[in-house]
C-alpha cells in the first residue's frame, strides 16, 4: 500500500517550521517521514531545516530530475527531492512544507494528497514576522496584506478540499490539531495516540 503525501501550506510566518519540528517526534509512530526542502537560500539563513544550495546547484539538480516537485516563490527556488516517491512507494506517508501556488501541480502528480493550510490571525502573524527579523517593515506590511486576502478566501479553499488549521494559539494546540488531521487523512489504523 502506498503512503500519502501530507502537503502543509501557509503564509510566511504562519508557524510551519515550528509546527513541523514540534510534530516530528510523533510522526514516526504514524509511518510518516518529514521531507526537507532544497532552497536557494544560504544554509546559514534563519528559518526551516532546509538544504541550502546556490542557484546554479539548484538548476543542476533540476536538470538531473532530482526533484519530485519544484517551484519558485518570493525570489527563491524550492525543491522536494525524488526520495519522496521512494518513501511513498514503500508505504511511508510524507509531510512536506509545500506552496499554495504549487498546490494544483502537486495534486496533478499526487491526486490523493492531504492538503492542509495554516491560517493565523493577522496580529499574531505580525508579531511572528517581527520577531524572526527576516523581512523589512515594507515586506512585513505586504505579507500582512496578503494574509488578510487569504483569510477572505478560506471558504474557497475548503471547497477545494483543503483542510484549514488555525495556528494562532500555542504551539502545543497546533501540534494536536495537525496530528488529528494527519490521523484522519492517513487512516485511523495507522495512527497512534500522541
Amino acid at each position: 500500500m502506498s503512503g500519502k503525501l501530507i502537503y502543509l501550506m501557509g503564509p510566511s510566518g504562519s508557524g510551519k517550521d515550528s509546527l513541523i519540528e514540534a510534530v516530528r517526534p510523533y510522526l514516526a509512530a504514524r509511518g510518516c517521514e518529514v521531507m526537507r526542502r532544497v532552497i536557494t537560500r544560504s544554509a546559514e539563513a534563519v528559518g526551516e531545516d532546509a538544504i541550502g544550495v546556490s542557484q546554479q546547484d539548484f538548476q543542476s539538480l533540476k536538470a538531473q530530475s532530482a526533484f519530485a516537485l519544484d517551484w519558485q516563490a518570493n525570489g527563491l527556488e524550492y525543491g522536494i527531492k525524488v526520495q519522496l516517491d521512494d518513501w511513498l512507494k514503500a508505504g511511508r506517508s510524507v509531510l512536506v512544507n509545500g506552496s499554495r501556488g504549487h498546490l494544483k501541480r502537486a495534486r496533478e502528480r499526487y491526486p490523493d494528497l492531504l492538503a492542509i493550510m495554516l491560517r493565523v490571525d493577522t496580529h499574531v502573524l505580525q508579531q511572528r514576522l517581527q520577531a524572526r527579523g527576516r523581512e523589512t517593515p515594507v515586506e512585513i506590511s505586504a505579507r500582512l496584506a496578503r494574509n488578510e486576502l487569504f483569510l477572505d478566501s478560506v471558504d474557497a479553499l475548503r471547497a477545494q478540499g483543503v483542510h484549514l488549521l488555525d495556528n494562532s494559539a500555542a504551539l502545543s494546540v497546533g501540534v494536536q490539531s495537525l496530528l488529528a488531521l494527519i490521523d484522519a487523512g492517513i487512516g485511523a489504523g495507522v495512527a497512534a495516540s500522541a
